[in-house]
């Protein structure tokens, strides 16, 4: 196998990596939401402006009122060994808040965990 070949390879790995988390998440949401429909939402396909999840229709976003980006990185081990951390400190749900300098904290739960709090919230 040449190298240009390996490369495409790899691309198409990452792509379908990146997809399977959008599809992931789009499932999620309508399982949660099972009046919407499936034109209501759908995933972005590959270098398609705005957010992973496109909440088509004004009910999706009124239910679900966030834009929501997918990233499926090997490059977060350190943040999933912080969140392991917190895990460990007892009976209660983990929630890790992180912060860069000059930019805002950052709360990280489960995602099952945040679909659960949706869930009540509406």
């Amino acid at each position: 196998m040449v190298r240009s070949e390996r490369i495409i390879l790899n691309n198409k790995s990452r792509k379908a990596k990146g997809r399977i988390l959008q599809n992931l998440v789009r499932d999620k949401i309508q399982k949660l939401f099972p009046s919407l429909i499936k034109d209501d939402i759908r995933t972005s396909v590959i270098s398609e402006a705005g957010a992973d999840i496109k909440l088509i229709s004004l009910m999706a976003r009124k239910l679900m009122p966030y834009d929501v980006e997918t990233k499926n990185r090997e490059e977060y081990k350190t943040i999933y060994k912080h969140y392991a951390h917190a895990k460990g400190h007892g009976n209660l749900e983990p929630l890790l808040v992180i912060k860069m300098n000059r930019e805002d904290p950052l709360a990280v739960i489960d995602l099952d965990h945040f679909f659960e709090l949706l869930s009540r919230a509406n």
